[in-house]
């Protein structure tokens, strides 16, 4: 299988879908007041880049890298759809994304995740983020779990 990433624009059928099941996923898992996830409409904002995992040209994966103006950005959305889990995309996702803020003046990237995903902070700290206090909006949830990456 081919594996390609690349910057798209988010409302697209098969990104559109992407959102969904990962709004269904975050909602199985934590309280309504404690998912932090970004709309279509928002990932739309002229300082967002979502980027799009495909395997044989289908959409498996999202990112968005939010740039906040100031030398740091914030990772939102990242999301691989189950059939395409274990096979690399997610860290195909974070290179190409790490790679895409560096080439932008972007040093610092920060996110946040939540405690019930063991998988997604092993894909974090083997990628070289470390968890920080929660920041934020992200401050006193005890469903965040927050991390932070210098490029």
């Amino acid at each position: 299988m081919t594996l390609a990433i690349a910057i798209e624009p988010p409302r697209q059928p098969e990104l559109l879908e992407l959102l969904t099941q990962s709004d269904e996923f975050t909602f199985s898992l934590y309280p309504p007041d404690s998912c932090y996830l970004l709309d279509v409409t928002e990932l739309e904002r002229p300082n967002v880049t979502l980027f799009a995992a495909r395997l044989d040209g289908a959409a498996v994966g999202i990112a968005a890298l939010v740039d906040r103006g100031d030398g740091s950005a914030e990772l939102k959305r990242m999301f691989v759809s189950a059939a395409a889990r274990g096979q690399g995309v997610a860290g195909g996702i974070l290179r190409s994304l790490e790679a895409h803020a560096a080439a932008t003046g972007i040093t610092l990237l920060q996110l946040e995740t939540g405690p019930l995903q063991p998988e997604a902070i092993a894909l974090y700290e083997k990628h070289g983020y470390t968890r920080i206090p929660n920041f934020g909006q992200y401050a006193g949830d005890e469903f965040s779990v927050c991390y932070e990456k210098r490029l």
